[in-house]
């Protein structure tokens, strides 16, 4: 791994540039709770030359290459991130305390599957298509066509996939980029942008910028930016909404979710509560599609708060370098605080603590906070309708099925969820009832070839998948006479 964490430009037009300025934005290690590097801070010249040399780029090339010609561009950096996937994941871990174990896959592995994927589906995607006209005699050409420059916006609880998510589709499609990191894991794109230079990925087709709230304003706003990508909080998501309605230029938004898992009269508890752990808790719960809501029969309800409690307490905690770690810190100070207390205001409306509660016994560093069950309380409860984004779980009771839908549904957010049953076709059942983006059938994960996204306060847009690469193409049709 990298042992030098400490980076002094950034990544613009295919170099290395000096920035506008000394400010630097320091990198925590959420274990240790020291720091373990900078970045440079990007000034406002430093994104305006960012999105020109974006907008050169597209201008006078990109975007003409054939789909074969960009298809191998995807796939030499492919190979020279995969090349850096351990660094990379280690990266990622050190910065906001990813298990590792999880971070080989999520954050070194899925970022080269994605750019392989996308290479594959744009060699097979027609730029154009024939259609006979309606209503009258003749031919009218369905041209797609690149969007633009792209502004991408990751958020720091998976910064290399999720960055990917819009990478990999944008480029393909024959758009070029600027992304902009999170400023808590800033360190792991350049990592990318290293593998970019060894690809000979051309100048100003990737542009990276270091910054914070008001440099994420100043991109979505910018001339010249054709389209945004962003994930992360339904706050700044509404925010982003309102300045690209205003621009009229299209967004994908990836927000908030409090996904229900659906646990049926017939499931089996042992093996129900095995998959929970990862379909409520990956990434120490750190996940925007994690079914944190706990919907069980009532006759069943102290069968179930007993069995997630002993999982979520049997989870090991520690260094996010271990193998065997499942539960590191938060990947912040303040996000652990804002964790805490919701929390608290659990307690204060009523709710029981089965396990955690708290700062795991034992552990005196870190932004920890230890698997956290919840009873006793309703759907109405702060604790059951806000976004934790943390290791916390409600588990509440119901009577019938439709009841349990209702409940289900009862949420602003609808990104994910999971239905727990021994009968595979009842559980696709109520997956076809559920007001969510997507949904899992005894267990949950992400499909690079099928779109992901959410529905309400969840979010607009879909990424992953051909919906992933038509989000960044525009159509034109040409009219022939017959």
């Amino acid at each position: 791994m990298t042992t030098d964490l400490t980076r002094n430009h950034l990544f613009i037009n295919g170099a290395w540039q000096t920035p506008g300025s000394t400010a630097t934005i320091p990198v925590i290690s959420p274990f240790t709770e020291e720091v373990i590097g900078t970045v440079p801070e990007a000034t406002a010249e430093d994104l305006d030359a960012a999105v020109a040399a974006a907008r050169t780029a597209y201008r006078s090339g990109w975007r003409d290459l054939s789909h074969a010609e960009r298809a191998a561009h995807l796939r030499r950096f492919a190979d020279e991130l995969e090349a850096r996937a351990e660094d990379r994941a280690r990266t990622v871990t050190t910065e906001n305390g990813m298990p590792i174990a999880l971070a080989r896959f999520a954050e070194g592995a899925a970022p080269v599957q994605l750019l392989r994927y996308y290479a594959d589906l744009i060699e097979v995607t027609p730029a154009e298509e024939q259609r006979a006209s309606t209503p009258m005699a003749g031919t009218t050409i369905v041209r797609r066509e690149p969007v633009g420059v792209v502004a991408a916006i990751a958020p720091w609880n998976f910064p290399a996939v999720l960055s990917m998510f819009k990478i990999a589709p944008a480029l393909a499609a024959g758009c070029t980029v600027v992304l902009k990191p999170s400023p808590e894991t800033s360190l792991d794109s350049y990592v990318l942008a290293d593998a970019a230079v060894a690809a000979g990925l051309p100048a100003g087709v990737l542009n990276i910028v270091n910054g914070g709230t008001d440099l994420g304003r100043r991109l979505v706003s910018r001339p010249h930016v054709d389209k945004v990508a962003f994930t992360g909080s339904t706050a700044a998501g509404r925010e982003i909404g309102r300045v690209c309605g205003e621009l009229i230029r299209p967004v994908t938004l990836e927000l908030g979710g409090k996904s229900a898992a659906l646990v049926l009269d017939d499931a089996d508890l042992e093996q129900t509560v095995a998959g929970l752990a990862t379909a409520s808790l990956l990434n120490t719960g750190q996940t925007c599609y994690m079914s944190t809501r706990i919907l069980v029969p009532a006759h069943r309800y102290d069968s179930y708060v007993d069995a997630v409690t002993a999982m979520s307490s049997s989870l090991p905690i520690g260094d996010p370098m271990d193998e065997d770690v499942a539960v590191g810190p938060l990947a912040s100070e303040r996000h652990r605080d804002r964790v805490l207390s919701l929390i608290a205001r659990g307690r204060d409306e009523g709710g029981t603590v089965t396990t955690g509660g708290g700062r795991p016994d034992g552990v005196d560093r870190g932004f920890f906070v230890a698997p956290t069950v919840f009873t006793g309380v309703d759907n109405s409860a702060a604790i059951a309708r806000e976004e934790v984004f943390g290791p916390v779980l409600t588990v509440l009771k119901y009577d019938g099925i439709d009841e349990a839908i209702s409940l289900a549904n009862d949420s602003s957010y609808g990104l994910g969820g999971t239905v727990w049953t021994t009968d595979p076709d009842r559980g696709v059942d109520v997956a076809r009832r559920i007001e969510t983006g997507s949904f899992g059938v005894n267990y949950y994960n992400l499909d690079w070839g099928s779109p992901f996204g959410g529905v309400k306060d969840s979010g607009v847009g879909r990424e992953l998948g051909p919906e992933g690469l038509a989000a960044y193409q525009s159509l034109k049709s040409i009219f022939l006479p017959g």
